[in-house]
C-alpha cells in the first residue's frame, strides 16, 4: 500500500505537467507522423515495384532492400520519438520527487538535450529496450482493447495451423522478457545519472539482482490495475449507452447509432487510458527505482533544474514551437483531405474496409436513380452510389436503368427515342409513391456535381442500347471536367465498353459487372475491380481478386444473413438497397461476441 501512495504522489505532484505534456505530444506526433508513415509507405511499394500487398507476398515485400532501409528509418523514429517521451515523463516524476514543481515546457527541453547522446554508438542498443518496453508497458489495456474486436480468421488460421512457431514465438518473448527487464532501470541512470547506455545497463542489472521478481509483480500488477480500470470504464460507459438508448427507444436513429456509438466510446477511451498508462507505468518503476538505491545507500543523483536556464532558450524554443506548428496543421490538412476524398489506400488484402454502396440510391425507400434516392443515400451513411447512365436521342446523358420509361415514369417509349427536353417532363417519383411527384430524371452532371459537394464516390454503370454515339467518351468528358476520376468507377456488363473508356482516360477505375464468375477472372486485365452477383461468391473467388490486388463488389446484398456471409468472405463493397441494414451489420461484425452478450444483458435487466 505504501508503494501505491508513493506512486500516486509522484504522479499528483506534477500532474498538470504530465497531463499537458502527454496531451500535447501525443496528439501533435500522430497528426505528424501517421501521414509520414502512410507517405514514405506508399512510396516504397511504389519504388520496391509492388502494386499491392497480400498476405501471400507481404515476407517479399519485408526482405526488398528498400522495405528493410524504410524498417530501419522506422525504428530509428521510433527509438527517438519514445525516449522523448519516456525522458521526459522521468524527469517530471524526478522533479515529483524531490518535491519541486516543473513545467511540461521545462521537462522538454530538459529531455531534448539530454538524449541527444542516444545517437552515440555505445548508446545504439537502448533502441531494443525502448522497441520491448513500449507493448510491455501497455500490456494491459492493448489486450484489453483487442479483446473487444474480433480476431481475424486468418490469424486464427495461422495460430490453430502452427502450433510450433507459436511455441517457438512464447520461448523467445519470455527469453526477451528475462533478457530485457533486467535493464529496467537504465533509463533511469541514463537520463539521470548522464550514464552511457553499457554503463547504465550494467547498474540496471546490480540494481534489480534481488528484486527482479518483486518488480516483475509489481509493474505486472499496474499493468492489471490499469487494464482493470479500463475494463470498468468501459463496461460502464456501454451501460450508459445503452440505458439512454433505452429511454429514448422510440427514436430509431439512435437505436440504429448504437453500436456505433458504442465502438467510438470504446476506441477514444482506449486512447485516454493509453495516454495514462505510460506515465503510471514509468511512475511504478521510477518508485522501486528510488526505494532500491535507498535500501542500499546508494546516492541518489537527482536532476537539479536550472529554471533560469531554461528561460534562456525560449527564442529557440518559440522557433521550434511556430515550425512544429505549421508542420502539424500542413500534415492535419494534408491528413483530412486525404481521408475524405478516399486517398489512402494500402491496398493490403487482410485490412480493407469494407464499404457501402447504395444500389440506385436509397431505392428502398426513395424513387430509384433520382436526386431524392441520392440525397437519401447520402443522410443514411452510404459510401458509393451506384447509378445506371444512358443516352437519349439528342445524346443527353440521363440517370436511369431500364431502355424504356414506362416502368418509372409511364411513358412507353425507349430513351434512345425520346429527346432531353421530353425527358424533362416527365415524373419520374409517382410510380415509387405521390410523396414523390414531380420528381425528375437527373442527368449524369448533377448527379456529379452532388457528389463532389457531399464528398460521396459514385458507382457508373454504363448500359449501352446500342443506339449510342461516342457514349464512352461523352461519360469520360463529364467525369474528366468536374475533376472526379478519383471518386467514382466506371462500370459495365459489356466488357468492351470497358475497353473503351481506358482508351479515354486509363486513371479512371473500371469495374466489370458479371452475373457469374467462373474460372481466373483476373486475366480480365481491362477490369480493375469486380462487380459479381452474390449467389457466385466464395472465399477461392475472393482470395484470387485480392492477391491480383483487385477489389471485389458484391451485388445485390438486402438480408442481414447474406451480408454477414459477404462479411465473412471479406469482399470489399456490398451493393444494397438496405444501406442502414448494411452499415449496421459491418459495425456490429467489428465488435465480439463479448460486447454483444453484454448488451443483451442489460437489455434483458431493463
Amino acid at each position: 500500500m505504501k508503494k501505491v501512495k508513493t506512486i500516486l504522489t509522484s504522479l499528483n505532484y506534477n500532474r498538470r505537467a504530465l497531463i499537458n505534456f502527454e496531451l500535447i505530444y501525443k496528439i501533435i506526433s500522430t497528426i505528424i507522423f501517421v501521414p509520414l508513415f502512410l507517405a514514405i509507405f506508399n512510396l516504397v511499394m511504389k519504388l520496391s515495384g509492388y502494386t499491392y500487398l497480400t498476405f501471400e507476398n507481404i515476407f517479399s515485400f519485408l526482405l526488398n532492400p528498400i522495405s528493410l532501409v524504410m524498417l530501419l528509418l522506422l525504428i530509428v523514429i521510433m527509438t527517438f520519438y519514445s525516449l522523448i517521451d519516456i525522458s521526459t515523463i522521468i524527469i517530471i516524476l524526478d522533479s515529483s520527487y524531490q518535491k519541486e514543481k516543473i513545467t511540461a515546457k521545462e521537462a522538454f527541453l530538459i529531455a531534448f538535450n539530454k538524449i541527444k547522446k542516444v545517437f552515440n554508438h555505445k548508446n545504439f542498443s537502448i533502441a531494443f529496450l525502448i522497441l520491448f518496453l513500449i507493448p510491455f508497458l501497455n500490456l494491459g489495456i492493448s489486450s484489453s482493447f483487442i479483446s473487444t474486436l474480433k480476431v481475424p480468421e486468418f490469424i486464427m488460421d495461422f495460430i490453430i495451423n502452427n502450433k510450433m512457431l507459436c511455441l517457438i514465438y512464447i520461448v523467445v518473448i519470455i527469453g526477451l522478457c528475462f533478457l530485457l527487464f533486467r535493464w529496467i532501470y537504465s533509463l533511469h541512470y541514463f537520463i539521470l545519472e548522464e550514464l552511457n547506455f553499457k554503463e547504465a545497463r550494467k547498474k540496471s542489472i546490480n540494481l534489480s539482482k534481488k528484486n527482479k521478481i518483486t518488480d516483475f509483480l509489481v509493474i505486472v500488477l499496474t499493468q492489471i490495475c490499469i487494464s482493470l480500470l479500463y475494463i470498468i470504464f468501459v463496461l460502464f460507459g456501454i451501460f450508459l449507452i445503452v440505458l439512454v438508448n433505452k429511454i429514448f427507444g422510440h427514436s430509431n436513429l439512435i437505436s440504429n447509432l448504437t453500436i456505433t456509438i458504442i465502438w467510438l466510446f470504446i476506441a477514444i477511451s482506449f486512447l485516454i487510458f493509453t495516454l495514462l498508462a505510460t506515465p503510471i507505468s514509468y511512475a511504478s518503476i521510477s518508485v522501486l527505482y528510488y526505494s532500491h538505491k535507498d535500501k542500499r545507500n546508494e546516492k541518489i543523483k537527482h536532476l537539479k533544474i536550472n529554471h533560469k536556464e531554461v528561460k534562456k532558450q525560449n527564442k529557440l524554443f518559440n522557433i521550434f514551437k511556430i515550425t512544429v506548428a505549421l508542420i502539424t496543421i500542413f500534415c492535419g490538412t494534408i491528413f483530412t483531405y486525404c481521408i475524405l476524398n478516399g486517398k489512402y489506400n494500402f491496398n493490403i488484402e487482410y485490412i480493407r474496409t469494407m464499404e457501402v454502396t447504395a444500389h440506385r440510391g436509397a431505392s428502398a425507400l426513395y424513387p430509384e436513380n433520382t436526386m431524392a434516392a441520392f440525397r437519401g443515400a447520402k443522410e443514411l451513411g452510404a459510401d458509393w452510389i451506384e447509378l445506371d447512365v444512358q443516352q437519349t436521342k439528342d445524346k443527353k446523358l440521363i440517370v436511369l436503368h431500364d431502355t424504356n420509361l414506362k416502368r418509372t415514369t409511364g411513358l412507353n417509349k425507349n430513351t434512345w427515342e425520346a429527346t432531353y427536353e421530353e425527358i424533362q417532363k416527365l415524373d419520374a417519383g409517382s410510380f415509387f409513391s405521390q410523396e414523390f411527384k414531380g420528381e425528375k430524371i437527373p442527368t449524369l452532371e448533377e448527379v456529379i456535381e452532388f457528389a463532389k459537394e457531399n464528398n460521396i464516390k459514385l458507382n457508373i454503370e454504363l448500359k449501352p442500347t446500342g443506339f449510342e454515339s461516342d457514349f464512352e467518351k461523352s461519360v469520360v468528358d463529364v467525369i474528366n471536367k468536374y475533376d472526379f476520376a478519383q471518386n467514382c468507377v466506371i462500370t459495365s456488363q459489356v466488357y468492351k465498353v470497358l475497353k473503351n473508356v481506358k482508351e479515354y482516360n486509363k486513371d479512371v477505375k473500371t469495374v466489370y459487372v458479371m452475373s457469374l464468375a467462373y474460372g481466373n477472372i483476373t486475366k480480365l486485365l481491362v477490369a480493375d475491380h469486380f462487380s459479381i452477383e452474390a449467389s457466385s461468391v466464395n472465399k477461392s473467388l475472393v482470395k484470387r481478386v485480392h492477391n491480383a490486388g483487385k477489389e471485389l463488389y458484391v451485388w445485390t446484398v438486402n438480408t442481414e444473413e447474406n451480408m454477414q456471409k459477404m462479411i465473412n468472405l471479406k469482399v470489399d463493397n456490398i451493393i444494397t438497397d438496405n444501406i442502414t441494414l448494411a452499415k449496421d451489420t459491418i459495425t456490429k461484425s467489428k465488435t465480439s461476441n463479448i460486447i454483444q452478450e453484454y448488451i443483451k444483458l442489460i437489455n434483458n435487466l431493463f
